[in-house]
């Protein structure tokens, strides 16, 4: 049985319930880069460009989830739960004008974990 790199919590899934409603298709990226640093966004489909050298770590309620490659040299030990917390970030991030934000909470995969870690993908297509 594979094992997931990501996961999403119950309170996380009715807000992108909510924001699907409201958008359509949703995306989730993960940068390390500058604004939010390295908190996952979220973005209707199409906009945002996912680079060719992004991973993608798997599904969280129905939407892609991508890292930047950078990013998930950090993370690729580690699984990774979406949640959601009261709170402005100062991202373009769908949830902000909810006032709450997604946050990504890790941990370490533990040894027999890791031998059954899904792989990741490379895409460039969202």
């Amino acid at each position: 049985m594979k094992v997931e790199r990501v996961s999403i919590s119950l309170k996380a899934r009715q807000i992108i319930d909510k924001l699907r409603d409201k958008h359509g298709e949703l995306i989730f990226h993960q940068s390390g880069g500058c604004c939010d640093g390295s908190a996952p966004m979220c973005f209707q489909k199409g906009d945002f460009l996912v680079g060719s050298r992004d991973v993608c770590l798997g599904e969280i309620h129905g939407c892609p989830f991508y890292m930047a490659s950078d990013q998930f040299e950090y993370y690729k030990n580690m699984h990774i739960n979406i949640d959601v917390s009261k709170g402005r970030g100062s991202s373009f991030s769908l949830e902000i004008p909810l006032g709450l934000r997604f946050m990504t909470i890790s941990r370490i995969f533990t040894d027999e974990e890791l031998k059954h870690v899904k792989p990741v993908t490379f895409s460039n297509v969202a």
